[in-house]
């Protein structure tokens, strides 16, 4: 009982960090206009790990520039951007799943049914995996009240 009352008030902790969606509020999360803080979208999936992009490579989509660590993935992407773009805008999935908006740690990041997840961090990462059957249909069930009209 103790030990979930302090889980408990951690997540809320967590939750409550969380900045909530602002009127202007953009359902692409880029840093001055910049994508996955340049990281390789298509690098997660090819090389299972984060690559920084090099502005070499890079694509306008979306309202944002997005980086690529090679002309192939450029090209991947440009193919079929849906495949490859972070879900939920590129903003943390867990924070998402409460009904926040919250940046990313590229490092923290996780591939499921063909989806890129992104989150704040590691330790938010690991609560994010713990739940994630439960908490990506939340997210999902946020994010589209979140992008709605």
């Amino acid at each position: 009982m103790k030990r979930t009352l302090i889980v408990l008030a951690s997540l809320m902790l967590s939750c409550a960090s969380l900045p909530a969606p602002a009127k202007d509020f953009v359902p692409l999360n880029s840093d001055n206009g910049l994508a996955l803080k340049g990281y390789d979208p298509v690098a997660y999936f090819r090389v299972s790990k984060p690559v920084e992009g090099q502005a070499a490579f890079s694509h306008d989509w979306s309202g944002a520039e997005w980086r690529f660590s090679s002309q192939a993935n450029l090209e991947a992407f440009r193919a079929d951007p849906q495949r490859y773009a972070p879900q939920f805008g590129g903003y943390c999935a867990y924070a998402v799943a409460h009904g926040y908006v919250a940046p990313i740690d590229p490092a923290a990041w996780h591939i499921e049914n063909g989806r890129l997840y992104l989150n704040y961090d590691a330790d938010t990462q690991e609560k994010w995996l713990a739940q994630r059957p439960r908490f990506i249909p939340k997210a999902e069930r946020n994010w589209t009240k979140m992008t709605a009209p």
